[in-house]
């Protein structure tokens, strides 16, 4: 069998219990635990007779409903079917020889370059240092680097770089004619989003590409949606034709559309994350775990035990990420996401008995 690169499989975790997968709470998945909101689930149900036609394959009302809220051209933006195809339409069309990554982060900017061949760098971020950027990593970009792939905050430390040190960064690409793919997929968890933000920079520099999902904010994986944006008209373009037209749902362009309005779900989301995500860290450093400053709605912690924690939690129908496959990672790193009140402490429950 193959192994599952990223979280969320509850299909296998449920099969080798021989349970149903809804009984599995899943922690490895970082989905906002207040669930879609009910504008969203309205919407949904309300575009399915929409489904007997073809969409827009300009996606035209999305376009504009995006524009608005981002305050950039309409033709500076790419839909996509999530974040993640948008990294690899980005990659087939640049094709870049050389990328610079950061050690660890997400593993689909690693999948999306192995898959034209490119000559991959790393910046590897130290314990030491919480897993964060230092101004030193400008030393890595050179005229050889192609692109650059950041995430911020990134995927699976929740570490954030700050505005000023992502400007240098942006500067310097500029200067080596180097890409820089800017993934904010987890950005709106953050209440001083401006602060870490670039999409104010988009106008200024035809070398920045960054990265919305629609996924993690309003709890939406199985739909699909997230968007690029680019001031290259030329490159957004290419972005459409490499790759099949229609890449978005009619149900998903209606529910891109509708999240516009939820901007008090969004308050709500943050303000709820916020308050769960400093009682799990809390409680995890009461475990005596090694515990990093996560910004996001998901938290790493190293464990210093010789338990398979990922295997223990399953039996108790528990399903969290082991980082062991992270590039700079290992078996001991874990990431749990935030959740509801009730499965945090559940969690905490179980780990306690697991541990003590």
């Amino acid at each position: 069998m193959k192994t599952y690169k990223h979280g969320a499989d509850i299909y296998t975790t449920a099969k080798n219990l021989g349970v149903d997968e809804n009984s599995i709470v899943d922690f490895s998945s970082n989905i906002n635990p207040l669930g879609i909101p009910q504008g969203l689930k309205e919407t949904y149900f309300n575009s399915l007779d929409l489904c007997e036609k073809y969409p827009d394959q300009y996606y035209r009302k999305l376009l504009k409903t995006i524009s608005k809220k981002e305050k950039i051209s309409e033709n500076f933006i790419f839909p996509s079917n999530g974040a993640s195809e948008a990294i690899f339409r980005i990659v087939q069309t640049l094709k870049p020889k050389n990328a610079l990554l950061t050690s660890p982060t997400f593993g689909e900017y690693e999948a999306a370059l192995n898959s034209v061949n490119s000559n991959i760098n790393y910046y590897t971020l130290k314990e030491e240092t919480s897993f964060k950027v230092n101004e030193d990593f400008i030393n890595y970009i050179t005229e050889k680097i192609d692109i650059v792939f950041l995430c911020n905050p990134n995927n699976p430390t929740g570490i954030l770089v700050n505005k000023n040190l992502l400007e240098i960064i942006l500067n310097k690409c500029l200067i080596t004619n180097t890409y820089l793919v800017l993934d904010e997929s987890f950005i709106d968890f953050l209440s001083d989003t401006k602060n870490y933000s670039l999409v104010d920079k988009i106008n200024l520099n035809k070398y920045l590409i960054i990265l919305k999902s629609y996924t993690k904010i309003f709890a939406i994986p199985g739909i699909r949606l997230g968007y690029c944006m680019s001031s290259d008209e030329k490159l957004i373009s290419n972005f459409k034709i490499n790759g099949p037209p229609w890449n978005i749902s009619t149900t998903a362009e209606k529910c891109g559309i509708a999240a516009v309005n939820e901007e008090e779900y969004i308050r709500k989301s943050v303000k709820y994350i916020s308050s769960e995500r400093k009682y799990l860290i809390e409680e995890l450093q009461k475990l005596e775990l090694k515990v990093y400053p996560s910004k996001a709605n998901y938290i790493l912690f190293k464990l210093n035990k010789k338990i398979d924690l990922k295997k223990s939690l399953e039996k108790e129908k528990i399903l969290i990420r082991s980082c062991y496959n992270y590039k700079g990672l290992d078996i001991s790193y874990y990431r749990i996401a935030v959740k509801e009140k009730d499965d945090n402490k559940f969690l905490i429950s179980k780990l306690k008995e697991i541990l003590r």
